[in-house]
């Protein structure tokens, strides 16, 4: 979560033309955490009810550089900015914050369209193993020039962090550390805690940040360099100690068809990654197979969720966090309570505006070594779909090769030339010229459409493996009730009502009735 908070700002404000300086960056980051918090909340209680962490997407990113390339929304000079007064800096990246969130909110609704009418199995019978791969994989790659952006600003500090990254979470996983612990009936003893297999990226920040505010105390970095920790001090000064977000903070949200349109490849790639994640958390905590009206609940409280981060303005939306799955299988604790306890905390903690604050400080080189490691594991999650399928496949190399590598070379010259498409209708212009740059979403339904036009059996496509991975039937047999998935208040009213069996996001809901 922490890598997520941190790179999100990073990439999305250079883009809204804001300054480096703007206290209106740590209010972003502070508003993510307060969404984090509500939706975790909601989705633990009332969604799939399972352990999970809601928060910031990498994913959104993709469509939104794409957005904000159009000439419209293309910042001007900083000369420019620089003569600019300070109501019109401000309204300069507000502007462009408001047709983010409409498109965020609006384009969500789609997400919980899904989820409510029961729609996720269907889609899931197109969107087969070859349709991942480049959906997220090209994510994670798209990406790569921020990565290189902020690495370069010293390559020494973003090889270093690296380093630290890969030594913790790779090399150190199996070290614990001791500590003092109280267990009921033992009193205080001594105990052993994961801590490098749990607080990897958390470690190599705070140990990366103190070594360049050593650097910078000693003067090595000169003035101005971007590896000095005091390089954003004002950002945490002028921030307020307490703010609660609310809608419209940044203006009332406007809405494009550009903006909703190229939002949906980010909708539809977290869509498909949480449905994913449902299963694999069940396992770990030792909980049945998720049911069909979690899953379907569990996706359209997820879809709430990018609403409402929308509508706050957090410039981005919500996902089930990977990282979060991996901490249940380290700690073994999968306690919906936990989550619910953690959620409370993250909305506190948005609350306090001097805490987001503090995560713009954190040095460039050091967020470039961050995203490396970041932005290449999100490429690595959507290759691991390959494994499905048979890679001896002439035909799955085919795809393969043109899903992931075409998307690359027309996205890249269509974000160059974003004028090149002229219909005469700048509407239709804009929303072809997102589309078309939008490498997600051209890998991901290039990807889906050759996978299912061109003639492959189901072994070589992956596809019965991939139904036993993703298998949405219904688990609970008719003549048994099973409770882990069902609402904590008010099941005995919903199986009085023999109509609620209809309904596709409730527990009681019966598939073949």
């Amino acid at each position: 979560m922490i890598g997520a908070i941190v790179s999100i700002p990073f990439i999305l404000t250079p883009a809204l033309c804001m300054e480096d300086e703007d206290p209106a960056r740590g209010i972003i980051i502070s508003t993510m955490i307060f969404v984090t918090g509500v939706v975790t909340y909601l989705q633990t209680t009332w969604g799939c009810r399972l352990p999970i962490v809601q928060g910031g997407t990498i994913s959104f990113l993709v469509p939104t550089l794409a957005i904000l390339n159009l000439p419209q929304w293309k910042c001007p000079s900083k000369e420019v900015i620089s003569a600019m007064r300070v109501d019109d800096k401000t309204e300069l990246w507000q502007s462009r914050m408001r047709e983010l969130s409409g498109a965020i909110a609006v384009s969500a609704l789609l997400q919980v369209f899904i989820g409510y009418t029961g729609l996720v199995g269907k889609l899931l019978k197109i969107i087969t193993p070859l349709t991942i791969v480049p959906t997220v994989s090209l994510v994670g790659i798209t990406l790569f020039s921020h990565a290189s952006e902020a690495a370069s600003k010293h390559w020494g500090i973003a090889v270093a962090t690296i380093f630290l990254m890969t030594l913790f979470s790779q090399v150190m996983t199996k070290v614990e550390v001791p500590i003092l612990q109280y267990r009921k009936g033992h009193g205080i003893e001594m105990g052993w805690f994961p801590l490098f297999k749990l607080f990897p990226v958390l470690l190599t920040i705070i140990i990366m940040w103190s070594l360049c505010a050593v650097l910078t105390i000693t003067n090595i970095f000169p003035e101005g360099h971007p590896a000095r920790t005091d390089i954003r001090i004002k950002v945490l000064h002028n921030a307020a100690w307490f703010r609660v977000p609310y809608p419209g903070q940044f203006g009332m949200p406007t809405v494009t068809l550009t903006g909703v349109l190229g939002m949906l490849a980010g909708v539809l790639a977290c869509t498909v990654e949480s449905i994913s994640y449902y299963p694999t958390v069940s396992q770990m905590c030792n909980a049945p197979p998720p049911p069909l009206h979690a899953i379907n609940r569990g996706i359209a409280t997820e879809g709430l969720g990018t609403v409402l981060a929308g509508l706050l303005g957090s410039g981005n939306g919500t996902n089930t966090f990977g990282e979060n799955v991996g901490a249940i299988g380290v700690t073994k604790v999968g306690s919906r309570r936990v989550i619910q306890w953690a959620a409370l905390i993250m909305v506190i903690q948005g609350v306090l505006s001097k805490f987001g604050a503090v995560f713009i400080m954190i040095p460039d080189p050091v967020v470039g070594g961050i995203f490396c490691v970041m932005f290449g594991m999100i490429a690595a999650f959507g290759l691991s779909a390959l494994q499905y399928i048979d890679l001896r496949s002439a035909r799955n190399l085919y795809i393969l090769g043109l899903s992931i590598f075409f998307p690359l070379a027309l996205c890249i010259w269509v974000n160059e030339h974003p004028d090149f498409i002229e219909t005469g209708n700048e509407t239709i212009d804009s929303t072809l010229s997102v589309l078309l740059g939008t490498s997600i979403l051209v890998g991901g339904c290039l990807g889906c459409t050759l996978d299912n036009l061109i003639p492959g059996t189901p072994e070589e496509r992956g596809l019965i493996v991939w139904a036993k991975e993703m298998s949405l039937e219904i688990t609970n047999d008719e003549l048994t009730i099973n409770t882990t998935f069902d609402f904590p208040y008010g099941m005995q009213t919903l199986r009085c009502w023999k109509w609620t069996r209809h309904i596709p996001f409730l527990p009681t809901y019966k598939m073949n009735l």
